[in-house]
């Protein structure tokens, strides 16, 4: 340190202007009373400066100019050759003070392709994303968790960079700043457009003074070649194993924590805000726990056409240079005057005492927007808990002289300098606050109450896991390193995915499926996945549908058809299985399938196959790259010990017999035993069997049982007086009513377990709304024609109609101006504008269609435009349609005046059509309120892209305004005398067309007794929005194969064929 300080000194005190330097040498730490022994150990690296006089650090002044400096040119030159020979270098990107240069800085890392470490000041650290796709985590690498992934021996052994480049001026984490110093010697490059020393570590070796824009421009027109990207994706690999881990403690934490508060600022955050951190604790947490965040409103040009980059910047300013705490308050009013942006500011409770008086600057409101405050409470200075010096400080003197405690009330002070005070303790309190706030029009004071000893109990927690996560995954990485011939890296193709159908005999039926006394064989029936990769490994999973989770084996079936259509060519990433639940994530990026829409067998048994096939294409195993083995076999015993093997077993049988069978099942290694219950007229028979069990395998083996909600409260009461004392390890299900569960957790002292309740639950309806109409019937004789929306093809159908053809004749068309299908227009452009389409004119094409295609009746399946045209067909043609499923469509306007108003609006997007091209439409069209969830999908771009692809402009401008709401014929009053069966199909988000389907529903008579009204279904799918059939798929295949059954089913009884059905099902 005191070298590179007197090397910097000497070159300013010979540079221009010429003067004398003061330095100044503190000899430890603050508050770090360690002494430790000087070593010359520490002047290794410095032979090449000790022995000439060249000084250690290069400075460099680069101007606009700098081309015409030979000798500027020339030091520049030799940085960037020592960029291009990099071996493994990284790109540091410390506090930036302009909008502009972060975004120079992002188009540079998408220009090196380095691992990019972010500080929370460099506004990149919670970037916003632009589109939750894939590409976005492939386009530049941040390594946002690095700062805990060095906890991690391992982990500090194995990074190590030949080439830093730092812009902006120093970082907040001190574990980075120690793994940068170990990376010496190497070329340590940093950029800032200020003269000032930024050199903590001492060994920069060249420092640029210039502007990241400037040293962006000059770096993008060098030739760097591109190195190999197989250490990238170890780092992306750890650094996401690590990400999830600490996502995953901080949402399971029910307390509201200060790492939590840091994680979810984000949630206030907008292109239209900035944030303002303080110092010591907080800003260390959001350089640690901060995340990225996507927004939803962003035009599709934006999106599509916006620098090609993935994300951007959001401002973010601190000040670091006052004395810890000063001032801070009245720094960020200042901040939020000169932005112009709605600021959240994040102190912590010391830091706000210390600058009261910036609350009086606060109620001045200059000319400036609203502000929110952000106190985190914890009556002192936690910083120094989590610094050594609690480890080596007496309590007291930490309580007295460190943590300086407080008792002042914030609140006191705020309703003093009337300022808007909110005091928040839960988490549920904390995001209604930040959401409220950031809407309203006045500042506003957000108090959250911390404790620093919990704080540094949960940091701990935090610390231990992750670390243990870093291990891990540098465990599955050394059994997963990918082969060098991989042009992908870390990555391989699906080349193609079959299944078959397997039966298995069982000596007893099975505990989750219902007794059927007449029945002496039963069977499990299920699938074998089989996947291939390009490489030729092939992977194995099972699908066995339960009927705990009403799934069967068409449904089940149904779903594998769409996957196998969906997933043919998908890339999957070698680091998956090191991932844990991101299966969730890979599915829903990857796919585009919400994941509670899969079926719990059909997602087992496609995690299986992917995870064999992995496996096999390394020469490994499952378990291995799931748990790779540990070096000591007795670490491994430790481990294997600690894992409690369940067996389930019913209880049918006398207590003596189904105590033998638990006996048995711990001799052959089992520790614990969950036992089905509720299945005998009274709970007393159960607890008897119990008691048995209890008795006889003794208390060492965990006891659960499970009721499958089968009980009344007051018969789970009787039975829970009984066991109370035979250490029941939790009840699963025990009551019928939802309602009942606190009340039977505090009356019995039972733990409960819940598993129906969720699935169950309010967030997805469609287990509640969903008809199960005689599953295993397969109409075979039917015929579905699918009908598409306005800008849409007949392709968007084919993964739906792959799943669905096992059950029916699936047909889909391009309607008129779109896809395939052309528009023969007469004359000009006006002309053809001029003699425009109906609603009644398709629908008599698609009639003769019909007609052509099958003699009997078919379904139409709808969508939006396709869905209206479907319900014109339904009610007017009803002899040659048996039924409809209405995917968020609607029956027209009633009211006059609004069809005269919604005719001149599509009248002029017609206009628009043609005369400005379909690009700048697409950009106006999905920018509206009705497309909010799909711009969340990660399939948008792809959907946009395939909207753009029509050649037919004036074919499609005919269709917008021939075929606009206000002049289809309104169908409100033909509900009324509906003939058909009708299933209408809304997604959750889309509250429009919710409002419209529940007054249809009303006006269709559902509640009438007879055979059409009964089959009359609404169904509000969850997790998608308007586009329901694209957000949200596999709903909607087992959504109209159920309502093509019952129709079918309908039609054999009408016709006295009800003894060809039975045996058909069976």
């Amino acid at each position: 340190m005191v070298l590179t300080t007197l090397d910097s000194a000497v070159h300013w005190a010979t540079s221009s202007p010429i003067g004398p330097v003061h330095i100044n040498c503190p000899f430890r730490e603050p508050l770090d009373d360690c002494p430790q022994n000087w070593k010359s150990s520490c002047l290794e690296g410095l032979d090449t400066w000790r022995s000439n006089t060249e000084p250690f650090t290069k400075y460099i002044i680069v101007q606009h100019s700098y081309l015409c400096n030979t000798a500027t040119r020339g030091q520049m030159e030799e940085v960037l050759e020592k960029i291009r020979r990099v071996n493994k270098g990284i790109l540091v990107v410390g506090a930036i003070s302009a909008e502009d240069e972060v975004w120079a800085v992002l188009l540079m890392a998408k220009y090196l392709q380095w691992p990019v470490v972010a500080d929370i000041l460099s506004g990149i650290r919670l970037r916003e994303l632009l589109s939750s796709s894939p590409e976005v985590e492939e386009s530049i690498l941040f390594v946002d968790y690095l700062d805990h992934a060095l906890l991690s021996d391992s982990v500090r052994d194995l990074v190590q960079f030949d080439v830093i480049v730092q812009i902006g001026s120093r970082i907040t984490s001190n574990r980075i700043s120690q793994m940068l110093e170990k990376c010496f010697p190497c070329s340590y490059i940093l950029v800032d457009n200020h003269p000032h020393r930024h050199d903590p570590s001492h060994f920069v070796t060249h420092r640029i003074q210039s502007s990241a824009i400037e040293f962006a421009n000059i770096l993008m027109k060098a030739q760097i070649p591109n190195r190999s990207r197989k250490w990238h994706y170890y780092l992306q690999a750890l650094n996401m194993m690590v990400g999830q881990e600490i996502s995953f403690h901080l949402s399971v934490e029910h307390s509201l924590s200060e790492p939590y508060i840091a994680h979810v600022i984000s949630e206030a955050l907008s292109a239209e805000s900035a944030l303002f951190i303080g110092n010591s604790m907080v800003i260390r947490d959001a350089d640690m726990y901060g995340c990225n965040w996507t927004s939803d409103n962003h035009s599709v040009a934006d999106m599509m056409l916006k620098t090609e980059l993935p994300c951007t910047g959001i401002l973010v300013a601190g000040n670091r240079g006052a004395s810890g705490i000063d001032g801070l308050l009245s720094t960020a009013i200042g901040f939020a005057v000169g932005c112009n942006k709605r600021v959240l500011c994040v102190v912590g409770d010391i830091s706000f005492l210390h600058d009261t008086n910036g609350l009086a600057i606060l109620k001045q409101r200059m000319l400036r927007k609203p502000m929110t405050i952000l106190v985190i409470n914890n009556r002192g200075g936690a910083i120094f808990s989590l610094l050594p010096v609690a480890d080596i400080t007496d309590p007291r003197v930490l309580n007295q002289y460190f943590y300086t405690s407080h008792n002042i009330s914030i609140h006191g002070l705020c309703e003093a300098h009337g300022v808007k005070h909110l005091e928040v303790k839960t988490k549920m309190e904390l995001h209604e606050a930040l959401i409220s706030s950031q809407k309203g029009d006045t500042d506003c004071v957000i108090e959250v109450e911390s404790s620093i000893d919990s704080n540094a109990t949960f940091h701990s927690y935090i610390r231990k896991f992750a670390c243990r996560a870093a291990e891990h995954a540098l465990g599955v990485i050394s059994k997963l390193s990918p082969p060098e011939s991989m042009s992908q890296g870390c990555h391989c193709k699906i080349q193609s995915i079959s299944y078959s159908v397997y039966r298995i005999q069982l000596c007893a039926p099975p505990t989750s499926s219902v007794l059927y006394h007449d029945r002496s064989i039963f069977y499990r029936d299920g699938f074998i996945l089989s996947l291939t990769l390009e490489d030729g490994s092939i992977g194995y999973g099972e699908v066995a549908p339960l009927e705990i989770s009403q799934e069967n084996l068409l449904d089940v079936e149904e779903q594998l058809r769409f996957l196998f259509h969906v997933m043919k060519g998908v890339t999957i990433n070698y680091f998956l299985p090191m991932l844990k639940s991101s299966f969730s994530s890979w599915i829903w990026k990857t796919l585009g399938i919400p994941v509670c829409s899969l079926f719990p067998s059909v997602r087992c048994g496609l995690e299986m196959a992917i995870l064999n096939a992995i496996a096999m294409s390394h020469g490994s195993s499952l378990l291995n790259i799931l748990y790779p083995l540990r070096e000591r076999t007795e670490e491994k015993s430790e481990n294997l010990a600690s894992i409690r093997i369940c067996a389930l077993i019913d209880s049918s049988g006398t207590p003596e017999e189904v105590a033998r069978i638990a006996v048995d099942l711990v001799e052959e290694g089992f520790t614990a035993i969950k036992i089905k219950v509720a299945r005998r007229a009274d709970p007393v028979e159960d607890a008897a069997v119990i008691q048995e069990v209890r008795k006889k395998v003794g208390c060492h083996i965990d006891l659960r049982v499970d009721a499958n909600r089968n009980w009344t409260y007051e018969q789970a009461i009787k039975f829970g007086f009984l066991v109370k004392d035979y250490n029941l390890q939790y009840i699963e299900e025990p009551v019928q009513h939802e309602s009942d569960i606190i009340r039977y957790c505090e009356e019995s002292g039972l733990p409960v377990a819940l598993d129906e309740t969720i699935d169950n639950c309010p967030e997805n309806p469609l287990n509640l709304l969903v008809k199960y109409n005689h599953h295993q019937i397969v109409a075979l004789g039917s015929t579905i024609l699918f009908l598409h929306g306005f800008l849409g093809t007949n392709e968007e159908w084919v993964p739906i109609m792959h799943a669905i053809s096992g059950s029916a004749r699936c047909i889909s068309v391009d309607l008129p101006g779109h896809g395939a299908t052309k528009i023969k227009n007469c004359g000009d452009d006006k002309a053809a504008l001029r003699s425009l389409l109906s609603i009644e004119i398709i629908a008599d094409l698609l009639l003769k269609l019909i007609e052509h295609v099958t003699p009997d009746k078919v379904t139409l399946v709808g969508y939006s435009m396709g869905a209206r045209i479907a319900l014109y067909m339904a009610l007017k043609f009803s002899d040659k349609i048996e039924g409809a499923v209405i995917l968020s469509g609607s029956p027209g306007l009633e009211d006059a005046v609004a069809r005269k108003i919604r005719r001149a609006k599509d009248d002029s997007k017609a206009r628009s059509i043609v005369t400005h091209g379909l690009q700048l439409f697409l950009n106006t069209w999905y920018s509206g309120g009705l497309w909010k969830s799909l711009r969340s999908h990660p399939y948008f771009n792809h959907i946009v892209v395939r909207r753009s692809v029509h050649d037919d402009l004036q074919g499609l401008a005919r269709v917008l305004s021939g075929l606009s709401p206000g002049r289809q014929p309104s169908l409100w009053e033909d509900l009324k005398h509906c003939k058909v069966p009708l299933m209408l199909v809304v997604g959750e988000n889309d509250e429009k067309f919710k409002r419209v389907a529940l007054k249809m529903w009303h006006e269709i008579g559902h509640d009438r007794d007879d055979a059409v009204s009964k089959l009359h279904q609404m169904v509000v799918v969850p997790s998608c929005g308007h586009a329901v059939h694209l957000e949200n798929p596999l709903p909607i295949i087992r959504l109209v194969r159920q309502f093509v059954t019952s129709l079918r089913s309908v039609k054999l009884q009408e016709k006295g064929n009800v003894r060809d059905l039975l045996i058909y099902n069976q």
